[in-house]
């Protein structure tokens, strides 16, 4: 497995790629990969796009390493390789395509390393940690796996205050609840993961045993009710932020805040049974969000 990570991304490359090359390499690859939305959507403008693909290209290549290698000494060998690659970019010498494209986006947008340097740091994180005792704990990963990827957004927005940076913590700490609890069964059929703070499974009376066998009971169903209270909460905090984006970027993060929303909302509609069904929004559902977007209908978060 991890020779075929390292041959789809030609790893091994040695000689700078050209900018072009470069550019077409990080725009091919995110056309190639889709998570509840395309990440580069219709609502972009043009010249953010290319921008865009490029800082997609960097997290799924993150992501794949850590995840698609099944030795963990070979992932976290080789998610080592991509942090020297991270590095020798910020001093001017890239080579990988990733790199090469995310130089030009991290000099026209003045984009510290930091960020970038995060989500590696959590992708490492569940190498080593596949347990979670207490919310704050689960909390504190998603500043490392989910925040700094709102960050980068809106330092292509042109945003760099702490206020916004503020808001849009939220907002994606929970995007990246609302994937936990939509995933619970997966993670524990893949990855042996699970998200859930044992401190609730041991008040609501849930078992990891229970979660292998992808057995639902009233317990469960009570303890993933209590998760997407606290998620939509965090959402709320973080909605305010929309109204301080200008229309570049407002559609995009209101798109997939409606999405994480409503992969809430499907949980709750399939009375919070994750564990024999996996709620998602299906092609259908999401090109009706994208509708909404569109012609500013009501958002999950202003029904009745």
């Amino acid at each position: 497995m991890a020779q075929s990570v390292v041959q789809r991304y030609d790893l091994a490359r040695t000689t700078p790629a050209s900018p072009v090359a470069a550019r077409q390499f990080c725009a091919q690859l995110t056309r190639q990969h889709y998570e509840n939305f395309t990440v580069v959507s219709w609502f972009l403008p043009g010249p953010l796009r290319q921008h865009f693909a490029n800082v997609y290209a960097y997290c799924r290549v993150s992501d794949d390493l850590a995840d698609e290698v099944s030795a963990p000494d070979e992932a976290l060998r080789l998610l080592a390789a991509w942090r020297e690659g991270l590095h020798a970019m910020y001093a001017g010498q890239a080579t990988h395509p990733v790199f090469v494209a995310l130089q030009e986006t991290v000099d026209a947008f003045e984009i510290p390393q930091q960020p970038f340097d995060d989500l590696l740091d959590a992708f490492v994180q569940d190498r080593h940690q596949s347990r979670y005792q207490t919310w704050e704990q689960v909390l504190d990963y998603c500043t490392r796996s989910a925040n700094p990827v709102g960050r980068l957004v809106l330092y292509l927005g042109g945003y760099r205050d702490p206020e916004r940076q503020g808001l849009s913590d939220c907002t994606c700490t929970a995007l990246q609840l609302a994937n936990f609890w939509q995933d619970v069964r997966r993670d524990w059929v893949e990855r042996e993961r699970v998200y859930l703070p044992q401190e609730d499974l041991d008040q609501y009376g849930v078992s990891l045993d229970q979660i292998a066998a992808g057995r639902c009971t009233p317990q469960y169903r009570e303890l993933l009710r209590w998760e997407c209270a606290r998620t939509y909460e965090l959402f709320r905090a973080g909605l305010p932020l929309l109204e301080t984006l200008d229309r570049r970027l407002r559609r995009d993060v209101t798109l997939f805040s409606a999405g994480g929303w409503s992969i809430l909302d499907r949980i709750a509609r399939q009375d919070y049974d994750t564990l024999s069904r996996r709620p998602a929004l299906g092609k259908v559902g999401k090109v009706a969000l994208m509708l909404r977007v569109l012609t500013g209908g009501r958002m999950p978060w202003q029904a009745s």
